[in-house]
């Protein structure tokens, strides 16, 4: 599994906002694939921030 497709399904199952530390914790890849994962997300509008710094699906 690439880290987009563990990104994205991390996401899917959070139940909550969350920032991109508690991403990289739980799927235990590396910070930068985490990054550049989220910012293919958001070019695509998969995931949206609510509040400063924290991300989830757009619903």
């Amino acid at each position: 599994m690439d880290a987009y497709q563990a990104v994205l399904e991390f996401f899917e199952k959070a139940e909550e906002p969350v920032r991109t530390g508690q991403v990289v914790e739980a799927t235990g890849l590396d910070k930068k694939e985490v990054e550049k994962a989220m910012n293919k997300l958001k070019k695509e509008e998969k995931i949206v921030s609510p509040k400063r710094c924290y991300w989830e699906l757009k619903r």
